[in-house]
């Protein structure tokens, strides 16, 4: 087994980046989370709008593709009662069995606050993240913490190893703190969108969906689902990123939203954004809406069209590209080089900031590279970065058993391509394991010694996990923490 940490200066300087989203079928995401502005929707605004309508004219509109100045157009009341009836009857028939889903025939206070709970869970996991891959994150989540009151007694590092694989591990920090604010406060779950968007990491969409789907307040949600979705029904070509386009898509999604179902109206958007109008190939012939899509009709007309190229595509930054040499620290029990047999080894674990990514994680030191260099200049600078951190000099208090270089991976994170050359030592300390701890002066590095079946059971990133799986057999000598 062979594991990896990637160094606390390796993203120290990303923490205030932003993550950034993927408008995908399979993922919720919500880069729509910083506007609050569509909620002051007033009649005087609506007014102008008509007014602005209304001083167009009518060869100019028909001439002109849908772009910023016209996205302001709403639905008609005959769109929008037919849209409503549409999605309603058919998310009834074909919604997807998922366990956030589940509901409480029950109208009690208690049933409501745990399905909130549930809702809030689930689309904070769905995030960046597949459906499929979130399913038994959730059930495992819900099993352990079933209230939102055991999940406030729990501790970060706990909440990060449940968390682990699903990557953006800010999300879970945001979740405890969340729930520990509001059983601290004591008034009970927030129930309205206002109330919600008080709490830590909790955003419009977060709120409109919870608030929707659990308590029935007539409010929108807003994520890349909904985007496509509107900007087909409605051929919107501009930057669907946007700030007065993101604006206007919240105006459209509050217009449509039933006042009867709200919930099941936001979710049946959802459901048809993540399986019928997808990004690449949209089932256009099963829509319960193509006949009052746009971009469908167009498409039609015109072999040119594509349903596809609405909403337009934004091209991503291009990601940075990291090297980082990984050195996996075993230290053999026993005294001296003739007692190593034991296999009762331990591995070193380092403990990243509380804060930026993958925080408050443990991981295995590494040390990050000023670009590609040979094995020597990586194992130099591993030998100094172990002797400064916990004073193992090879030269000096421990002896080398086995040093060799397992390999190589890439690990793909939102904005960074991460390079990783993984290097096992195995190191017998003279005087034994106990009395080099003894003499250890932490400082400000937070670390710690386990063995291998404590590291199989911990929470450990998928980096990491991809080197465990990988090149495992020649780093443990427990074969449990396979």
């Amino acid at each position: 087994m062979s594991l990896v940490l990637w160094n606390k200066p390796l993203f120290s300087a990303l923490s205030s980046l932003e993550l950034r989203t993927s408008l995908t079928s399979s993922s919720r995401s919500t880069p729509f989370e910083q506007n609050s502005s569509f909620w002051s929707l007033t009649m005087d605004n609506e007014r102008k709008t008509k007014k602005k309508k209304e001083r167009q004219l009518p060869e100019k509109k028909t001439a002109l593709p849908l772009e910023e100045e016209d996205i302001e157009d709403l639905f008609s009341e005959k769109e929008v009662k037919k849209i409503r009836q549409s999605l309603l009857q058919w998310y009834d028939k074909n919604q997807r069995e998922l366990p956030w889903r589940e509901r409480s025939e029950s109208d009690k206070e208690e049933e409501k606050e745990k399905r909130a709970y549930g809702v809030w869970v689930s689309e904070v996991m769905l995030q960046q993240t597949r459906v499929q891959t979130v399913i038994d994150y959730y059930n495992r989540w819900m099993t352990k913490w079933p209230t939102i009151h055991h999940l406030a007694k729990a501790s970060l590092e706990e909440v990060n190893e449940m968390w682990a694989g699903l990557g953006y591990y800010r999300r879970a920090r945001f979740l405890l703190e969340g729930a520990k604010m509001i059983v601290a406060e004591g008034d009970g779950f927030p129930n309205t969108v206002s109330d919600l968007r008080k709490v830590p990491g909790i955003g419009n969409y977060t709120a409109g969906a919870i608030a929707s789907i659990a308590f029935k307040e007539v409010v929108p949600v807003v994520d890349g689902n909904v985007i496509r979705v509107l900007a087909r029904l409605k051929a919107i070509s501009a930057n669907p990123k946007d700030t007065s386009t993101v604006k206007n898509f919240w105006k459209l999604a509050t217009q449509l939203v039933d006042s009867c179902r709200p919930g099941d109206f936001n979710q049946s958007l959802m459901e048809l954004g993540a399986v019928i109008c997808t990004p690449l190939n949209p089932n256009c012939t099963s829509c319960p809406v193509s006949d009052k899509c746009q971009a469908y009709s167009m498409s039609k007309r015109d072999n040119s069209v594509l349903v596809t190229s609405y909403p337009m595509k934004v091209l991503k930054a291009r990601q940075r590209h990291d090297v980082s040499a990984a050195c996996v620290v075993e230290i053999l029990g026993g005294n001296d080089e003739s007692e190593r047999t034991q296999p009762d080894g331990v591995f070193i674990l380092v403990k990243r900031r509380d804060e930026g990514l993958l925080a408050g994680l443990w991981e295995f030191p590494s040390i990050i590279l000023d670009g590609e260099t040979d094995i020597t200049t990586r194992r130099e600078a591993a030998e100094c970065f172990l002797k400064k951190s916990f004073n193992l000099d090879p030269r000096n208090n421990c002896s080398i058993i086995l040093r060799e270089d397992v390999g190589e991976f890439v690990h793909i994170f939102s904005h960074i391509r991460l390079k990783v050359h993984v290097e096992l030592l195995v190191l017998c300390i003279k005087g034994g394991i106990d009395k080099w701890v003894e003499k250890q002066d932490k400082g400000t590095l937070s670390w710690k010694c386990v063995d291998g079946g404590t590291l199989a059971s911990m929470g450990l990133t998928s980096g990491v996990r991809k080197v465990m799986m990988g090149k495992s057999p020649p780093i443990s000598h427990d074969k449990n923490c396979l």
